[in-house]
């Protein structure tokens, strides 16, 4: 569930306090937080993306094949890299109704474990139900 914004407000100033007392601590967990990661290696990634391309461009001012395919590898990579990474964050940020949306989005051909799992359950709660209403107290 979501913070209001008084408490994000209230949240927002412990960690202010926190890192004033004590910068070394708040150094750290500014680097264990994964949206800081996740920034870094995005950007990283751009930064190859731009270094690429100025290869590339220099490649094909100065006519070396060489400089223009170091050019494009790096770009391509870069942007591979860029991708993949907007992925994991994009999964580690998605709540998880829209996985459970998407999950029944799959459509009937597709049934989930849970639903599976569910289904048999109540199959065998209509079976135990059905034996009692008959008499037959076995299980």
């Amino acid at each position: 569930m979501p913070l209001s914004e008084h408490e994000q407000r209230q949240l927002e100033q412990i960690e202010q306090a926190l890192y004033r007392e004590d910068p070394k601590f708040g150094r750290l967990v500014r680097l264990s937080d994964p949206r800081v990661h996740y920034k870094r290696k995005l950007v990283q990634g751009f930064v190859g993306v731009l270094v690429g391309a100025g290869l590339l461009a220099a490649g094909i001012v100065t006519r070396h094949v060489y400089l223009e395919a170091a050019g494009a590898a790096i770009v391509l990579l870069s942007l591979v890299w860029v991708l993949i990474t907007w992925r994991r964050h994009a999964a580690r940020v998605r709540p998880p109704r829209a996985k459970a949306k998407l999950a029944k989005s799959a459509g009937p051909g597709a049934p989930s474990a849970a639903l599976t799992r569910r289904a048999r359950l109540m199959e065998r709660m209509e079976e135990r139900w059905r034996r009692r209403q008959e008499g037959d107290r076995r299980m």
